[in-house]
């Protein structure tokens, strides 16, 4: 039975939402669904936009023929080559031969790809080439690496409309509801379109930014994208959100902790961190990232302008959990941000360098002196390391001069072997010294830094 809805007079939202996969893309969890976007026009030319992903063809299928009503189809406009909307395509070139393929020479080369099959009588368009279908006039404009090479979008100068392929689409079954304004957006819907943009095309900042100056010179009036709802007002909301999340630009100016914890005692120290944020006013939100997928914390870390990552030490590296989110924040290009550390380890923390070394490749990044260091747990007296640090934060958040700290007590001096990490706490290291974990001789130890 076909479920479909009007998105203008003569263009019909055909596509399906999928409740019943736990992941999008084999990674990250939707659990309140995934809805996959197609539309339909009829005008004298029919023109199908996209198809769908496995997971819902049978009802995208069923929704086509009852939209087509017996007519031919004329056009399939492929902006994306993705299969969660490109999957069926090859299916319904079979179902509907009489119909052309209009995409780009990189779409062509994947659709031989994913579907073993020449799109014969392929329409090959590039950027700024038109068709009209009667009443409606399309441009095309080319969107490379939002989020993959292929990508373009159309426009619709007639009702001013942009199919936006992937760009400003978001996480979510769309639950009968097709327009944006039918919700509460803001509220109930904008953390899984940060996730979203952040996960899927955050990387590719400098290349949304290109797509959005070439908006900026269309008279949209509504935004039809791939997943997700519609646009057809308060484009300016959705698009000032996509020009700061381009750019890099935090949408709070707060600090955002992840930590990971063994058995508690990073955990306190983040939890004492938070406490003294807060008493200053400042915004905090905290993450576990043993318990936490990291998709949603790297869309944290989009959203905030300051970051303490605390770990544990483990096997003289850093927490599997939190290594794997560093690896993934840096993966995604983020930028603008201020960094701090809190590191821990029974006899060897090691954590708090290793972090810096991998973060270290953020651009545009201030990552704090000396992190703070725990051994085991929270010394007495040390809770001033952290009431130090949440000062400096404070004032950094507010664009402020951190005000000078009452001195803490002195680090501990001492010697760090290269091989395991083992510390020894010394002004000297005698000669002879043989590290008690690896058995590696004095000429492997260095100072503390």
């Amino acid at each position: 039975m076909y479920c479909v809805r009007k998105v203008t007079d003569d263009l019909i939202w055909i596509g399906a939402n999928d409740r019943q996969h736990a992941l999008f893309e084999a990674t990250h969890p939707v659990p309140r669904g995934m809805s996959f976007n197609s539309y339909l026009l009829l005008d004298e030319k029919t023109v199908l936009f996209d198809t769908v992903d496995r997971a819902v063809q049978t009802q995208f299928f069923e929704n086509l023929e009852y939209a087509l009503g017996g007519r031919k189809l004329d056009y399939i406009f492929v902006h994306h080559m993705e299969p969660d909307h490109a999957a069926t395509l090859g299916d319904l070139m079979l179902r509907h031969p009489e119909a052309r393929i209009v995409c780009n020479g990189k779409a062509v080369n994947m659709i031989r790809q994913f579907h073993c099959t020449d799109p014969k009588g392929a329409v090959l368009v590039k950027e700024g080439d038109a068709i009209d279908t009667g009443r409606h006039h399309f441009t095309f404009v080319n969107a490379p690496m939002v989020h993959w090479p292929e990508v373009m979008v159309s426009y619709d100068s007639t009702d001013k409309i942009l199919f936006s392929a992937d760009a400003f689409g978001t996480f979510g079954a769309l639950n009968g509801i097709l327009f944006a304004d039918e919700v509460d957006f803001d509220r109930d819907w904008l953390d899984e379109a940060r996730r979203y943009y952040t996960n899927i095309v955050g990387k590719y900042g400098p290349q949304v930014t290109a797509l959005l100056n070439k908006a900026a010179g269309l008279d949209i009036q509504m935004i039809c994208p791939l997943h997700g709802p519609v646009w057809r007002k308060d484009l300016g909301y959705i698009m000032d959100k996509y020009a700061k999340w381009a750019a890099y630009e935090p949408e709070v100016r707060g600090v955002l902790i992840p930590f990971a914890s063994v058995y508690g005692g990073t955990e306190t120290a983040a939890n004492i961190l938070a406490c003294r944020l807060a008493e200053l006013g400042v915004p905090v939100e905290m993450y576990d990232v043993s318990i936490t997928h990291y998709s949603y914390v790297l869309s944290e870390a989009f959203k905030y302008s300051h970051i303490v990552f605390a770990s544990t030490t483990y096997n003289n590296g850093v927490f599997v959990t939190m290594e794997n989110l560093l690896h993934d924040v840096v993966h995604h290009n983020l930028q603008n941000r201020t960094i701090a550390l809190i590191q821990n380890g029974s006899w060897a923390p090691a954590s708090g360098k290793l972090m810096a070394q991998i973060l270290g490749e953020l651009k545009n990044t201030e990552i704090l002196e000396a992190p703070v260091t725990l051994k085991s747990a929270l010394a007495p007296g040390q809770d001033g390391e952290l009431e130090a640090l949440a000062q400096t934060l404070a004032a950094s958040v507010r664009g402020e001069a951190a005000a000078p700290q009452e001195e803490v007590a002195d680090k501990p001096k001492g010697f760090v072997c290269k091989i395991c990490g083992f510390i020894y706490e010394s002004d000297t290291l005698p000669d002879d010294f043989v590290c008690p974990i690896c058995r590696r001789p004095a000429s492997d130890f260095e100072p503390l830094a």
